[in-house]
C-alpha cells in the first residue's frame, strides 16, 4: 500500500462505496477503496431490485451500460397460509417510464460495473483485505489499518455494510442493534431459460416481476419471502428477524427449502438449476437504527448507516445506498474545498440526506418496523383469514351459498373484529 495521504479512503465497494469513489475520482480527488472481498460484490447477497431514479442521477447513461436484469413491470404481494396463497398482482404502463421504473439486479456483476466505473474515473482499489481498525488522532479519524499497514486520508467514508464495526469504533454507532432490528436473508439463484420465465410470470421479453410474500413462508414468524425475475434466473429467498429465528425451531435454510417445495411455488422453479446460495444480514429497524452519520474526518453511508426500508410491499436499500454514496461525495468535496474536515463541516452530509427522499422516507415511516414486530397476526392469523374468505367466495360444493356478508364476516369474527380494526388503524398510522 502507498504511504501517501489520500483525499479519501472508502471502506467497502458496494453500491454506496463505489458511487462515492466514482464521484470523488471524477472530481479529480485521490481515492482509495479497500474491499475485503476478492472482487466487488463478492460479499453481497445477490438478487434484488434497484429503483433507477438514484442511479440516473449519478450515471445518466446507465441504461446502455449497467448490467441490469429485467425491468420490473409486475408487482405481486401474497399472504401465504400453509395450504393457500392469496395474491394481488399489479401492472401499469407507468412502471415502464424512465425515472419511475426499477430493475432486478444481480449484485455481483452490478457491483463490479460500479467499481469499474470508479476505477475508470481514477479511483484505486485494493481487494481481499479487511480494514481492521481506524487511525484516530485527537478524536479525528485520519485513515485505516488494513493488512497490517496504516493508510492515511483526510476523510474516511465507511461503507462496510450492515452492523459496521468501524462505525462503532469511530464512535458513530453507540449500541449493538437489537435482534428484532436485524434480519437474516437466505437466497437461492435458480437458472431458467428466458422464455420459461416469461411464460411462467406472464411477462414480455426484458420485463419481469417482483413478488413479496408474508405468512407461512417464514412459518408465521416476523419476516417474509421474495422473488425477482432476472434475465435467465430467478432470485428466491426469505428474510426473518434474528429475534424470531431464535425463538423458533426451524432454521432459515429449512424455511427456504420448505417454501420452495410449496405447491404454489414449486411449479415456478421446476426444472431450474441452483447456481448460487447466499446469506446476508439486513437492517430492518428503520430510522431507529440509523447511527450518527458523521464525525471528525469520517462519514458513514449505505447499509453501514442502516439506510434500509422494508414496508412489506416493497424493500428499498440499493437506491438509498446509491444516493447516500452520492451525497457523501458531495459533502466530502465541500469539506476538502473548505480545507475543513471537522464534524461541524461534515454535518452538511446529514443535511443533504435530510433534504432528499432518504431521511424523509425513513422519518415518515419510522413507526412501521415496530408495528410489524408487534402485529404478529400479519404472519399467521391474517393469511389464514384471507384463505378462509377466498374459499368462502370461490368454493362451490353443492350446498346452498351463504350471503356475501356472511362469507366475509365469518373469518373476520374468528380473528376478532376489534382486533382487525385496531391493527388496521395502527397500520394506517404507521404508514
Amino acid at each position: 500500500m502507498s504511504d501517501d495521504q489520500f483525499d479519501a479512503i472508502v471502506v467497502g465497494a458496494g453500491c454506496a462505496g463505489a458511487v462515492a469513489a466514482y464521484r470523488l475520482a471524477s472530481a479529480g480527488r485521490s481515492v482509495l477503496v479497500v474491499e475485503r472481498g476478492n472482487y466487488a460484490g463478492a460479499k453481497n447477497m445477490t438478487g434484488g431490485r434497484i429503483y433507477t431514479h438514484a442511479l440516473a442521477r449519478v450515471f445518466p447513461d446507465f441504461e446502455g451500460s449497467a448490467p441490469l436484469q429485467r425491468r420490473i413491470t409486475h408487482e405481486k404481494i401474497s399472504m401465504a397460509a400453509p395450504d393457500a396463497l392469496f395474491t394481488m398482482d399489479f401492472t401499469a404502463d407507468e412502471l415502464r417510464e424512465s425515472g419511475k421504473d426499477s430493475y432486478a439486479v444481480l449484485r455481483g456483476p452490478f457491483d463490479q460495473w460500479l467499481a469499474e466505473r470508479a476505477e475508470e474515473a481514477g479511483a484505486d482499489f485494493i481487494y481481499g483485505i479487511a480494514v481492521e481498525d481506524l487511525i484516530v488522532r485527537d478524536g479525528r479519524v485520519c485513515g485505516v489499518v488494513a493488512g497490517g499497514d496504516e493508510v492515511e486520508a483526510r476523510i474516511t467514508v465507511l461503507a462496510d455494510g450492515a452492523n459496521s464495526l468501524l462505525a462503532q469504533k469511530a464512535g458513530l454507532a453507540d449500541d449493538v442493534p437489537l435482534p428484532c432490528q436485524m434480519a437474516v436473508g437466505a437466497k437461492e439463484t435458480i437458472a431458467l431459460p428466458p422464455s420459461v420465465i416469461e411464460d411462467r410470470f406472464l411477462c414480455a421479453p426484458g420485463e419481469g416481476a417482483a413478488w413479496m410474500f408474508a405468512g407461512d413462508c417464514t412459518k408465521g414468524r416476523v419476516g417474509g419471502g421474495f422473488l425477482y425475475t432476472n434475465d435467465d434466473s430467478i432470485s428466491l429467498g426469505l428474510v426473518a428477524t434474528l429475534s424470531d429465528l431464535a425463538a423458533g425451531d426451524v432454521p432459515i435454510y429449512q424455511m427456504l427449502e420448505d417454501f420452495k417445495q410449496r405447491a404454489d411455488i414449486a411449479p415456478l422453479v421446476k426444472g431450474g438449476e441452483l447456481v448460487e446460495y447466499s446469506g446476508h444480514l439486513v437492517p430492518e429497524g428503520g430510522l431507529a437504527m440509523v447511527p450518527r452519520l458523521y464525525g471528525d474526518g469520517v462519514l458513514v453511508c449505505g447499509d453501514a448507516a442502516m439506510l434500509c426500508m422494508n414496508l412489506g410491499y416493497s424493500v428499498r436499500g440499493m437506491d438509498f445506498a446509491v444516493s447516500s454514496g452520492d451525497l457523501a461525495a458531495d459533502a466530502v468535496m465541500r469539506a476538502l474545498e473548505a480545507d475543513d474536515v471537522s464534524a461541524a463541516q461534515l454535518a452538511a452530509y446529514e443535511q443533504l440526506l435530510d433534504g432528499c427522499y432518504v431521511l424523509q422516507d425513513l422519518k415518515r415511516f419510522r413507526r412501521f418496523p415496530r408495528y410489524m414486530e408487534e402485529t404478529t397476526r400479519i404472519f399467521n392469523e391474517y393469511p389464514a383469514m384471507a384463505r378462509d374468505i377466498m374459499l368462502n367466495l370461490f368454493k362451490v360444493d353443492g350446498h346452498p351459498q351463504a350471503r356475501i356478508k356472511d362469507k366475509l364476516l365469518g373469518p373476520l369474527k374468528r380473528v376478532g373484529l376489534w382486533r382487525v380494526a385496531q391493527d388496521g388503524r395502527k397500520g394506517m398510522k404507521a404508514l
